[in-house]
Order: C-alpha cells, then structure tokens, then sequence
C-alpha cells in the first residue's frame, strides 16, 4: 500500500484560524456593478479630457483629408487641362496635315512659290505639334496612346518627306510633261483617311481621360464638402458641449461664492457683535476698576488719613511730654514723627494716583494743568500747554479716560523720551474732544509703532477705543512723539448690557459645499 505524504498546511494562530471566515467568491452582478461604479467615475472626471481628445483627432484627419482632397482635385483638374489641351493640339495636327496635302496638290496644279513657303512652314509647325504630343504622353504614362501616336508621328513624318521630294520635282527647270503633273495631283494612297482615324481615337482617348478626371474631381469636392460640413457640427457639437460645461461651472461658481459672501457677512455680523460686546465689556471692566480704585481711595483717605492723623497727634503729645525728662526717647518719636509724615504723604499721592482729587473738584482742564506742572517739576520739563481759558464740564468716563491717557503719556516721556519740552493740548467743539500730547524726545521707533504692547499703549488704545475714539500715535519731525486722541463729548455705553461670551451664544455659520 502506498503512502500518501500530508498536504503542508500554513501555519496560522488557532484563534485566527478558527475565527476568519473563508472569503465568500464575489457575485457576478455585484462585480458587474462595481465595474459600472468606476467607469461612470472615470467618465464624470476624464470625459470632458476624451471629447477633446476625440474632437482633436477628428479634427486634426478632417483638415488631413480635406488636405488631400485639395491635392488630388488640383491634380486631376491639371489632368483634364492638359488632355484637353491634347485633343485641340491632335485637331490642329489633322488639319496641318490636310494642310500639306493641299499645298502640295496646289503646287502640282500651279507652280506658285507660295505653295512651298506655306508647306515649309505648315511642315515646321506639325514638327513642333508632334513633339509636343510626344513630351505630354511620355509626361502621361499612357503606353498604348504613346505607341499609337508612334505611328501617327512615323506616317506624318513620312508624309512631310514624300510630300518634300514631290514638290521638289515638280521644281526643277525643265517643265513637266502633262502627264507628270497630272500623277502629282492626282490623290495619294489613303494614308491620310488612317491618320485621321488614328487621331480621333487619341481625341477620343483625351475626351475621355478629361471627362475621368473632372468626375473624379467632383468626387472629391463631394467628399471635401461632406468633411467640412461634418467638421462645422463637430465644432458646433462641442462649442454647445463647452458652453454646456461653462455654464454649469459658473453656476456653480456663483453658487458657491454666494454661499461664501453670506459666510462672511455672518461672520462680519458675528465679529462685529463680539467686538461692541468685548468693548462694552472692557469698559465696564475700566469702570469698574476706577470705581474699585475710587472705594478704596476714599477709604484710605478716611480710615487710614484718620489712623495716622490720630497716631501723629498722640505721637506728638508724648514727644512733647518726654523732651525734657527722656531727651533720647524724644529724639526716637521726632523720627517716628517725620516716619508718619512720609507715611501721610505716600498714602495722599497714592489717593492721588488711584482718584486725582483735583480732577473730581475742579475739572478735566485743571487737572491737566496740575498733572503737566508737576511732571515738568519733577523731570526738569518746560511745558507748554494749549489749554481752554475755563474749565468744561464733560462726562465723567470721559474725563477720567483722557486724564488717564495724560497720565501714562506723560509717565512714558519720563521713563524713555529723554525729553527736555513738552507739550498738552485740548480743544473741544459741540460733539468732539481731541487731546494732543508731544515732547522733544528720541521718539517712539518704527518697530513700536508696529507692537502697540509696549509702554502702556493698549490700554490707552483701548480707553479711546471703548468710548468709540480714535488713538494715534506717530513720530514727530525731527525727533519726538506725538500723541492724538479724539472720541465724542458723550458716549452712551450701558456695561448691564454685556452678555457673557460663550461659544453657545455664537450664532451658527453654514460652511458652504463646493
């Protein structure tokens, strides 16, 4: 008994094995479906790309067949000239040669010299006739009308010779006897009667060959007709095909860029309103920060003004018992005594910098009078200020906004100008405030004047922009900075308003599909 050896089987985890499926054989139509899938697929994206490569070569064989049909139409119309141009030449050769044969009967009946001349000349012209017939069938390739022009060519040249020798017998000196002359005029063998037979089967051959050549002309004129007419629907075709297509593209095209200009209107809409509600919001921000910074001055001005007022006193009134029993604990509280008035006036200039008691009491055009004198004061500056002769009354938000941006301009020319003069403006009208704030200094530099973050220049920015102003600054000529804020007299900003910012409160933006 033979053995039979196992078949190898793949070596594959028991798990997998036993928990693949074995691949179930793909149904004919299912293949047939998918096969359909791909080529609609590759036809929506490659059928505009193979109608043009179609029209193309279709194209291109048109102009090629039309090409050619010009080429043969002009050969076969040179064709039919030229054997027309034959046959008249084959009738001009008979009747040269009827021609000879009644010159030379002529001059047999009457001896003229005239007959001789006009049967040389004929005999030249049936020369020059024959070898003309002889290049334009050699030209031709006709072998059978060549070998019967042959013997055309053989008989008349024969005929021209004989004719020759009779005439000059019939020349000679000695006047001819009756007899003679009467065989000179009388008809030759019927040679000329085979002559003009041969030559109207050749006028017959051209006739023909012509009228081949005109209908073969036509044909082609048929054809070259049929070619541009099927040229003129094919361009037809595919300039509809093409407008078709542009048409369906710039619909399209507008489809989506309107979908894209109501995005961005949303958008800008949408921007817009995150913009006046940020803004609101600063302000609101800005104001509460002042009102915070107003609490707490007022209660440093009462409730520790108060505290160290009453802690001097006491300090005083003890000092002034111990002067003379404890002289050294006296010195001890003289200092504590001047410690109290640094501490007095540290807590009324910083009551000062968080609420300007000068600006509540007196106004904008005073404060900014005091703010200019004491900074030209304390950085050696000479000021000039371009002030109104009486204080105005404004908004207080507006009156603290440009107090504020007063304040850090004039702080920034201390710290980095380097400046020796400056300069503070103000000028109102019914509806509008501008303040102008300049010094003599190195000036801002151009890569600042692109990073508004430095030197406080964002939260001035943003106090003039809150209260819808305008904030400028730029360099001065030849050196120095300038300052320009502008905003209205009284802007209405309602900070219960601002609504928190939350991505649910964001209004939704279709996303156009192209």
């Amino acid at each position: 008994m033979s053995h039979v050896p196992p078949v190898a089987q793949p070596d594959l985890p028991k798990d997998e094995a036993r928990d693949s499926p074995p691949a179930a054989p793909e149904s004919a139509p299912a293949a047939l479906a998918r096969r359909a899938t791909r080529f609609n697929d590759w036809m929506r994206r490659y059928s505009w790309a193979v109608a043009m490569t179609v029209a193309i070569v279709i194209t291109v064989g048109g102009l090629v067949i039309l090409e050619s049909g010009r080429m043969r139409i002009a050969a076969e119309y040179e064709t039919a000239l030229d054997a027309k141009s034959a046959t008249a030449q084959l009738s001009v050769l008979a009747a040269d040669i009827a021609t000879l044969t009644a010159d030379e009967r002529g001059f047999a009946l009457k001896p003229d010299g005239a007959y001789q001349t006009h049967f040389r000349e004929t005999s030249a012209r049936v020369q020059r006739t024959l070898a003309l017939l002889d290049a334009y069938y050699r030209r031709v390739g006709d072998d059978t009308a060549l070998a019967s022009f042959a013997q055309i060519r053989a008989a008349a040249a024969d005929e021209i010779a004989q004719g020759t020798v009779r005439l000059a017998d019939l020349s000679k000196d000695a006047p001819a006897d009756a007899a003679a002359r009467e065989r000179a005029s009388a008809p030759p063998p019927d040679t000329s009667a085979t002559l003009d037979a041969a030559l109207s089967l050749l006028r017959l051959n051209e006739d023909q060959r012509a009228q081949h050549a005109l209908d073969a002309s036509r044909a082609d004129q048929r054809i070259s007709t049929l070619c541009v007419a099927a040229l003129c629907a094919l361009n037809i075709v595919l300039f509809l095909l093409l407008f078709r297509n542009l048409g369906i593209q710039l619909d399209k095209q507008a489809r989506v860029q309107k979908a894209l200009i109501t995005q961005q209107e949303e958008l800008d809409q949408l921007v817009f309103a995150r913009t006046r509600q940020l803004e609101a919001l600063a302000w609101h921000l800005q104001s509460v920060s002042e009102n915070e910074k107003t609490e707490l001055a007022r209660e440093l001005h009462d409730e520790l003004g108060s505290i160290l007022t009453a802690s001097k006193m006491d300090v005083a009134w003890v000092r002034g018992k111990l002067r003379e029993s404890e002289p050294a604990m006296a010195e001890k509280l003289a200092r504590a005594l001047g410690n109290l008035d640094q501490g007095i006036a540290l807590k009324r200039r910083i009551i000062e910098d968080m609420r300007p008691t000068v600006l509540a009491n007196f106004g904008l055009v005073t404060a900014l009078r005091s703010l200019a004198d004491e900074a030209a004061q304390r950085n050696g500056w000479s000021v000039e200020a371009d002030l109104p002769g009486e204080d105005v009354k404004l908004g207080e938000a507006v009156e603290i906004a440009l107090f504020r941006v007063a304040q850090e301009s004039l702080t920034n020319a201390a710290k980095y100008a380097g400046a020796n003069r400056i300069r503070v403006a103000l000028t109102l009208d019914e509806h509008q405030v501008s303040l102008v704030i300049g010094d003599d200094g190195i000036g801002i530099r151009p890569q600042d004047l692109k990073r508004t973050q430095t030197h406080g220049l964002v939260g001035m920015r943003q106090r003039v922009s809150a209260r819808g102003g305008r904030f400028e600054i730029e360099r001065a000529t030849p050196h120095g900075t300038i300052i320009s804020v502008s905003m209205p007299r009284e802007r209405s900003i309602d900070a219960s308003t601002v609504e928190a910012v939350t991505p649910s409160s964001m209004p939704s933006v279709a996303t156009p599909h192209a």
